[in-house]
């Protein structure tokens, strides 16, 4: 049997050290990974959170009046087309958030989605103007 101080046995220190230095750089590289990895589900579960919190509820009634997203804006050339159609109105809301709408134009009904609905909010009021001219100042 040969023993760690004799010169021709295998085990000496200068192949044993490198070895064990490799296994802790390993060990080190792993428990690092395991921390960003632990960082990493921490702020995802974080953002989540965040954003859950920021979905804007939507309560509908009936006989409100909505906006209909237009679905196949994609289809028609131009920026500055209105993504919303409407107004309608709310006929009949479901237990699993599709809800039955009204065109006010046609008064035709269907059912979407209350993702692609918004609350109608009637434009402003415009008062007349009173129009003053005005004078240059006498010196």
């Amino acid at each position: 049997m040969k023993f760690p101080d004799e010169p021709d046995s295998l085990c000496t220190l200068s192949i044993i050290e490198p070895i064990v230095q490799e296994v802790f750089e390993l060990d080190c590289k792993n428990k690092l990974e395991e921390d960003f990895l632990d960082n990493l589900e921490i702020e995802d579960k974080e953002t989540k959170v965040f954003h859950v919190a920021r979905i804007s509820k939507k309560n509908f009634t009936v006989g409100q009046k909505v906006l209909l997203q237009h679905s196949k804006l994609k289809f028609f050339p131009g920026k500055l087309r209105s993504r919303w159609l409407g107004p309608h109105v709310i006929t009949k809301i479901f237990a699993n958030g599709a809800v039955e709408i009204q065109s006010l134009k046609t008064k035709n009904t269907f059912k979407v989605n209350d993702h692609q609905l918004k609350e109608y909010r009637k434009g402003f009021q415009t008062e007349p103007v009173e129009i003053m001219d005005l004078e240059d100042p006498i010196l």
